[in-house]
């Protein structure tokens, strides 16, 4: 068999991540604070236990079938690039130039002062700050994190690693906290609210904006896969990282509702708060607004580490970007592209700050590009078997062509319904910026001509 096309010759990582420490970025990519803050979302729009059991059931099968997709590209293509190299070969350069333009100005960043705020915003429930003050913090957890990972990539994968099972003991622990009341024999909790109205398809799609909003992020994890010691490393990160999440969604929702009841589940903005405190007290209130902020940092901080690679990897085929083009080989970093991210990511959240919507303005920013590009790997899955059959795959996805399309068609539908959630003005924003990368690359072509 043939090998994929090699990456550019600057490309020079050193295979020293584990399996442990692959899943351990995946995982972290994933567990945010989506789980502690979309439920509630979900409850308003579904309504009935069931409904809302499914949905989140169904959104852990797409976010598997989808990792599924990404194990078989970053075994066939590793790449510090990740989906930058998957859209280059099923698509063309101007595809994974969009990309990479997108993940640098929306989707890493945005995502990343997402997180921030989300950090800080639970904080601030223990030490009451105002706008400007939040968002100076936010600021500075990212330039820490910053500082952690540029001191070397196998420093911020065990930082990592940590966080990690922080999340874990977090999600665990709202699980217990349902046994404990349902042991107690203390009924879910009495909201008084107002009829909620029939489970429609409109309303399920919504619901699965919020669901897999907070399943995202498995594919970024790929940006690592020319980093670990070996291509099934990769695979069992990702499949293995989320089987381990979906159960702990199930378990995290389960809980909610043993806890809260869905009329409680559907008032509450801090859903993992309350169940806490009506279990344990103001203790166990504390105890989950700290799991929750280590849960936004622990995502921010796997942003950070793969963050600056897909900018890297682009910066390669761009003579104009070649000063960001530059791999720190003691650090096993991209350390000016890794700067770079920051810089614009603390310009997104002084953006929100004075938005006064910080985390609703970075949701609308991303959601639309997001899934767009999501659609775009699964399909390049398809294409790229069609196209490059003599590529060596050491792991294919199962049922193939099946899962593939599914998880495409998946992505489509949350990407339609992410369009409709975030109006006119959202998409305009959003896809004017993906218009934007069009206008940076011709000016970057134009700028090294002759």
């Amino acid at each position: 068999m043939n090998s994929a096309p090699e990456p550019s010759p600057h490309h020079q990582p050193k295979r020293v991540l584990s399996t442990t420490a692959a899943a351990a970025v995946v995982m972290g990519m994933v567990i945010g604070a989506g789980i502690f803050r979309t439920p509630q979302l979900v409850a308003q729009s579904l309504g009935g236990e069931g409904a809302l059991m499914l949905a989140w059931a169904l959104g852990g099968v797409f976010a598997l079938i989808g990792a599924l997709c990404y194990a078989e590209l970053s075994a066939a293509y590793p790449d510090t690039g990740g989906d930058y190299r998957f859209l280059r070969e099923a698509f063309g350069g101007d595809a994974a130039w969009l990309f990479a333009w997108s993940r640098f100005a929306v989707i890493f960043s945005a995502s990343g002062a997402l997180l921030a705020f989300v950090g800080i915003d639970y904080l601030a429930e223990l030490v009451p700050m105002g706008t400007l003050t939040r968002a100076l913090v936010a600021g500075g957890m990212v330039i820490l994190l910053t500082a952690l990972n540029l001191r070397g990539v196998q420093t911020g994968t065990r930082a990592q690693i940590a966080m990690v099972a922080m999340d874990v003991a977090a999600l665990l622990a709202l699980g217990g906290a349902a046994l404990w009341l349902a042991w107690q024999r203390i009924a879910p909790q009495q909201v008084a609210t107002a009829a909620m109205p029939p489970v429609s398809l409109a309303a399920f799609g919504q619901s699965m904006v919020f669901i897999m909003l907070a399943y995202g992020g498995f594919n970024d994890a790929s940006t690592l896969s020319a980093e670990v010691r070996s291509p099934r490393d990769m695979t069992r990160a990702l499949f293995g990282g989320m089987v381990l999440i979906t159960a702990l969604y199930m378990i995290a929702n389960w809980a909610y509702v043993r806890g809260l009841g869905m009329a409680g589940l559907a008032s509450s903005e801090a859903p993992a708060a309350a169940l806490m405190a009506r279990a344990f007290g103001p203790a166990g209130e504390t105890a989950i607004v700290v799991c929750v902020a280590i849960a936004a940092f622990s995502v921010l901080n796997a942003l950070i580490i793969v963050g600056g690679r897909t900018l890297y990897t682009a910066a390669e085929d761009e003579p104009a970007l070649a000063a960001l083009a530059q791999w720190d080989q003691s650090k096993g970093v991209p350390r000016a592209a890794i700067l770079v991210q920051t810089a614009v990511e603390l310009a997104l959240i002084a953006w929100g700050a004075a938005s006064g919507r910080g985390f609703a303005t970075m949701v609308d920013y991303l959601s639309p590009i997001y899934w767009l590009f999501l659609t775009m790997s699964g399909l390049a899955v398809v294409i790229l078997r069609r196209r490059q059959p003599d590529v060596e795959r050491p792991y294919k996805v199962p049922l193939y062509p099946v899962l593939p399309l599914i998880f495409a068609a998946a992505c489509a539908g949350v990407l339609y319904s992410s369009v409709v959630y975030v109006g006119w003005s959202g998409c305009l924003i959003s896809f004017g910026m993906l218009a934007l990368g069009f206008v940076v690359r011709t000016a970057l072509r134009l700028a090294v001509r002759p």
